[in-house]
């Protein structure tokens, strides 16, 4: 039975307030999903339902009384389970923390409770964020992340459990987060529609610090007006965080910003990619053309848009899991490439670190902004393969196939993107994705893009066969 499983929070937050359902029946229908598909997927790594029973009542009484917190009040939502929960334990997808309890709440699940949103699920996730270099599915203490359009294939990683959790209508969303693809990726995978934010644009107090350069945290949902509502409430300054911007989000439903858009596409995106993606953005491009002009240009090809982030992370994640490597810990991960992968970092001369950080500054990001600024937004696949097989190593399902090089230097550069699902492919039925980039603090835009194109389509009401 599907009734509540693949509404829009619009939709669910209707329905609470017209006393159609109340917060705590939505509770004990996701929370059954959750304990029978969800772990059928492995997509969930602890079930909150203490928790969640008591911010159901809340929020029905509050709803009740006149009290309205919002869009997300009453809605049902899961974590990537790499945000601290008091009580609650959070294992970073590993096995070493696998019972590891922490005595803070992160700042998005803080931000989230005062919304009235209710906590029904810790999602399982790639162990350590696909920090050790894993080169195949099972790489977490869950178990492979499976695909709910095809168990034989992967979610996506490393947020494969919020992913795969939205899209099998497990919960209406979920939060990830992106270093270099970990919301774009099973976003594709999976069908749904997931944000990369502005590098700072939301708080990472009290989540797993990966790359503390390039860390993100964005809303995985069912379409980009759903992303909006998510972002609307995590965003925003942070006493905690440093690196965190000043600007709140406020979405104005997309009315300042309205077609035509200029859309740029850098030349040779998808020439290289599988044929069911290429044949599914030339047709998504097609779409574009109804909403505006597309440009394209070509990537510069005088910088090393690929060794610099690449540099970066393997750097910041030697020193932010140094003691786990040191102390042996990093031997009890699941993937055998894992116990080994981060080593190579902890030897990376200071310098190259420096210099990877010099030429981002001064060079890609000055690059990257002038390419970027003239258009709303940079249209590419979202990914250049549908999912990669569960069961065989990740090189088997890749096979050379390429989007280039401006999806890795505009997650280096801190810029927003989403993706959003555009088809799907011929053998296997798998959902493909289309993706906008933008200027830093460009969101606004980027969703109203989105919204724009999801209006036309249909693609982000299909969910899988299985429900």
């Amino acid at each position: 039975m599907t009734e509540y499983a693949f509404l829009s929070i619009t939709e669910l937050g209707q329905h609470l307030r017209d006393g159609k359902v109340t917060s705590r029946r939505l509770v004990e229908y996701f929370l059954k999903r959750l304990k029978s598909r969800g772990r059928e997927l492995n997509a969930v790594v602890t079930v909150t339902e203490e928790t969640a029973f008591a911010q159901a009542d809340l929020a029905d009484a509050e709803l009740k009384s006149g009290t309205d917190r919002g869009p997300l009040h009453g809605i049902p939502y899961g974590l990537k389970d790499l945000f601290s929960t008091k009580g609650i334990p959070t294992s970073w997808g590993s096995a070493p923390y696998r019972e590891r309890i922490l005595d803070d709440d992160a700042t998005v699940y803080t931000r989230l409770k005062k919304s009235g949103a209710v906590l029904v699920a810790k999602l399982a996730m790639v162990e350590i964020a696909g920090g050790m270099g894993y080169r195949q599915a099972n790489a977490a203490v869950t178990g492979p992340g499976l695909n709910p359009w095809n168990t034989n294939y992967w979610a996506g990683g490393s947020s494969s459990g919020s992913g795969a959790a939205v899209a099998a209508g497990l919960v209406p969303f979920a939060l990830g987060t992106e270093t270099w693809g970990s919301i774009m990726c099973p976003a594709s995978f999976c069908g749904i529609s997931g944000l990369r934010p502005t590098y700072g644009r939301v708080s990472r107090a009290g989540a797993m610090a990966l790359s503390w350069t390039m860390d993100k945290i964005g809303p995985m949902t069912r379409s980009a007006e759903d992303c909006a509502m998510v972002l609307g409430v995590i965003a925003g300054p942070d006493d905690r965080d440093g690196s965190a911007l000043d600007e709140s989000f406020v979405w104005d439903h997309g009315s300042s910003h309205k077609a035509p858009f200029q859309f740029v596409l850098v030349k040779g995106s998808s020439e290289s990619a599988h044929p069911d993606v290429r044949r599914n953005f030339e047709r998504s491009l097609s779409e574009l053309e109804k909403l505006g002009t597309i440009t394209e240009i070509e990537m510069p090809d005088d910088l090393p848009w690929h060794i610099v982030p690449a540099t970066i992370i393997d750097c910041e994640i030697a020193a932010a899991f140094e003691g786990m490597i040191t102390s042996g810990e990093v031997w009890e991960l699941t993937a055998p490439e894992d116990h080994y992968g981060a080593h190579a970092g902890q030897v990376i001369p200071a310098v190259d670190y420096i210099n990877a950080l010099r030429i981002r500054s001064n060079r890609m990001q000055p690059a990257i902004n002038q390419l970027v600024k003239p258009f709303d937004a940079v249209v590419a696949p979202s990914r250049s393969t549908p999912a990669y097989s569960a069961l065989k190593p990740f090189s088997e399902s890749s096979r050379g196939y390429s989007v280039g090089t401006f999806d890795g230097a505009a997650n280096a550069c801190g810029l927003p993107a989403i993706s959003v699902p555009n088809g799907l492919s011929r053998e296997h039925q798998l959902p493909t994705g289309l993706q906008f980039t933008g200027q830093a603090l460009s969101e606004a835009t980027l969703l109203s893009i989105a919204a724009a194109y999801q209006q036309q389509t249909n693609w982000h009401r299909q969910h899988p066969p299985k429900s």
